[in-house]
C-alpha cells in the first residue's frame, strides 16, 4: 500500500465527564452502541463511530507528555449536514433544548451555505449546516 486509505471510521471525543456526555448524546435520540461504559462509549454517525472516552486516557494515549486542554475549544468541529435551509435552525433548536450551548446561531455563510455553530457540554464546537448541492 502506497498510500493511507482515504476514510474515516472512528472520532474519539476526550471527556472529562462521561455519564454527562453519555446522557447528552442520547438526549439527541442517538442510539448507544451495546457495552458502553464510563470509560468508552460509542454511537453510530452513519459510516462513522462518534466515540466518548475519558480525556485523561485519551491524553495518554494520543498525547503523552502534553497537558490537556484547559480551554473551551480546541480547534476541531465537527458538522452534520442536512438536507434543507429550514432544518438547519430545527436541528439546532433541537441540539439547544437537549443541552447544547448556541456558539453562533445560524446565518448565511459566504461560501454560499447557511449554518450555526453549537458546543456540547465539554466545548465540542458541531456546525449544523445545509450547502446547496450536498446530497445528505
Amino acid at each position: 500500500m502506497n498510500a493511507v486509505p482515504q476514510n474515516l471510521s472512528f472520532v474519539t471525543l476526550g471527556t472529562r465527564d462521561m455519564r454527562r456526555a453519555r446522557a447528552f448524546y442520547g438526549s439527541w435520540g442517538w442510539a448507544e452502541r451495546d457495552g458502553g461504559t464510563d470509560e468508552f462509549a460509542q454511537f453510530d454517525v452513519g459510516s462513522v463511530r462518534l466515540a466518548l472516552y475519558p480525556l485523561d486516557l485519551l491524553g495518554e494515549e494520543a498525547a503523552p507528555g502534553c497537558p490537556p486542554p484547559d480551554s473551551d475549544w480546541n480547534g476541531v468541529t465537527l458538522a452534520i449536514n442536512v438536507p434543507s435551509q429550514q432544518l438547519v435552525d430545527e436541528v439546532v433548536n433541537a441540539a439547544t433544548a437537549s443541552g447544547a450551548r448556541i456558539i453562533t446561531g445560524p446565518i448565511d455563510r459566504e461560501w454560499g451555505g447557511y449554518s450555526g455553530y453549537i458546543a456540547d457540554p465539554e466545548g465540542q464546537r458541531w456546525e449544523i449546516a445545509w450547502l446547496p448541492g450536498l446530497d445528505v
